[in-house]
């Protein structure tokens, strides 16, 4: 245990440029910083997002409607760049006050319909098209259950575990530990649930599988942070089925590419306004072209 300690003050003071990795767009003021119009384009479903584990809840869910042959879940997406400050523009301000990605309008009735926070689109897709949540109240219920669990323990992953592991500027064994100790028995949650159904929630996939495999399936699967080894995942037998099982869906597999500005070419589509992008846009092909 490291014997540095902080003693804070009577009253906290922003220090700007302090914070690691994200310390350029980390502040503690809401609102927008620049003036910006953001783009509409040719569908009633209008996305801004990055292929974040929050992101790809979304584009993985409009590509899984799609695949069912819901045609109004055709969307345009465009790129936010979170590490250049894209979230704090006016336009996307105007949709996500709080200026996290994704945000979403729904421009398919009488009045724009604003969507952010990632749980809260995928329930409006959800009801809307009358997919991938149940319609007994039983089950609908569970599928609530473990949705909400998700956003609800994804911060101690992502904003806890991911930033001390692979984030801060300087690595100490508390934080780490305490984080590392709260993922895992996280992992161990999902892992005895899926030892006693096929899916999180019971016998479908649902909403609850696409959030938390955006984030935990990916984890195990070596996507997140480089910590699959540290984490020991491969000991989480039933959680690794599952991440595979969903990984090998072909729409799964197109929702990780949208908005993606990082990786291996072949898998990043920085904006997508229809199918056809998925075999003529993609920034490896580009790549030839110029």
């Amino acid at each position: 245990m490291s014997d540095l300690t902080y003693t804070p003050p009577a009253v906290w003071t922003w220090e700007e440029g302090s914070g690691g990795k994200f310390a350029n767009i980390n502040r503690p003021v809401a609102g927008p910083t620049s003036e910006k119009v953001l783009p509409i384009g040719k569908h009633p479903l209008q996305l801004h997002s990055l292929a974040t584990p929050n992101g790809v809840k979304v584009t993985v869910m409009l590509e899984e409607l799609l695949a069912m042959g819901f045609e109004g879940a055709e969307y345009d997406a465009y790129l936010v760049n979170i590490g250049e400050g894209d979230q704090f523009t006016s336009g996307f301000v105007e949709i996500n006050p709080n200026s996290k990605i994704p945000a979403m309008t729904d421009r398919s009735g009488d009045k724009p319909v604003r969507l952010f926070e990632s749980a809260s689109i995928m329930l409006y897709l959800a009801d809307k098209f009358g997919a991938l949540i149940p319609t007994d109240p039983i089950k609908r219920a569970e599928t609530m259950n473990w949705l909400f669990w998700q956003m609800g323990s994804a911060p101690y992953l992502g904003g806890g575990f991911g930033h001390f592991y692979a984030y801060a500027p300087e690595k100490y064994e508390y934080p780490i530990n305490r984080f590392a100790m709260e993922t895992k028995r996280q992992l161990d949650v999902l892992d005895r649930q899926l030892a006693e159904t096929p899916w999180i929630a019971g016998d479908d996939y649902t909403i609850a599988d696409i959030a938390i495999w955006s984030w935990y399936g990916q984890l195990v699967l070596g996507r997140l942070y480089s910590a699959a080894e540290f984490l020991d995942v491969e000991s989480y037998k039933h959680l690794m089925a599952w991440a595979k099982k969903i990984d090998a869906r072909p729409a799964v597999q197109r929702g990780r590419m949208v908005n993606r500005p990082f990786g291996d070419p072949s898998e990043q589509l920085h904006e997508r306004h229809d199918a056809s992008d998925f075999d003529t846009q993609t920034q490896d092909k580009i790549g030839e072209k110029s």
